[in-house]
């Protein structure tokens, strides 16, 4: 009787990590600012529900073939040309870099293949990567930020974008 209690536990337990998303932690996950950030984030983004990750200061939303991420306490960003977006939210705003093909600032684990958006906070600290694939998202892209905004909005902004009107050359 017992040993066949442990090979079903095994296959239980197994089961159990099978939807489990694959991510890697951010060189500042531990930040308690990280945690502040996940608790408020929605369970539903995108009309997709919340998925298990592996990672701390990580989540994801949708199937563990194209999963919406978000990472918290990943390395921030410094001055770029990468394309900034602004999102208003609530009465205040969150800034993303949207970095282009190829840019060192796009994680590794954002497929190619099924192509996906990288979005990073600009100014924050710590800082949040989201990556939406193409094919989680219906809509624009940039609606997941806004539904995302509220918790974001919890890493304290310090830095803003600018735009090329916005600079005085001497």
């Amino acid at each position: 009787m017992r040993v066949a209690v442990i090979p079903l536990s095994l296959a239980l337990l197994l089961a159990g990590c099978a939807g489990d998303v694959h991510l890697q932690p951010g060189p500042r996950a531990p930040d308690p600012v990280c945690a502040a950030v996940i608790q408020a984030l929605p369970q539903e983004l995108g009309g997709a529900l919340q998925t298990s990750t592996t990672a701390q200061a990580t989540v994801a939303w949708g199937t563990t073939e194209a999963p919406i991420t978000l990472r918290c306490g990943v390395d921030e960003p410094g001055p770029t040309t990468d394309r900034c977006v602004t999102v208003e939210s609530g009465g205040s705003s969150v800034d993303w870099i949207n970095p282009e093909a190829g840019s060192p600032l796009i994680p590794s684990h954002a497929d190619d293949e099924i192509g996906s958006w990288t979005f990073i906070t600009y100014g924050r600290s710590p800082a949040i990567e989201v990556v939406v694939p193409a094919a989680a998202v219906t809509d624009q892209p940039d609606r997941i930020l806004v539904d995302l905004a509220s918790a974001i909005q919890r890493s304290p902004a310090s830095r803003f974008c600018t735009s090329a009107t916005e600079i005085t050359v001497p």
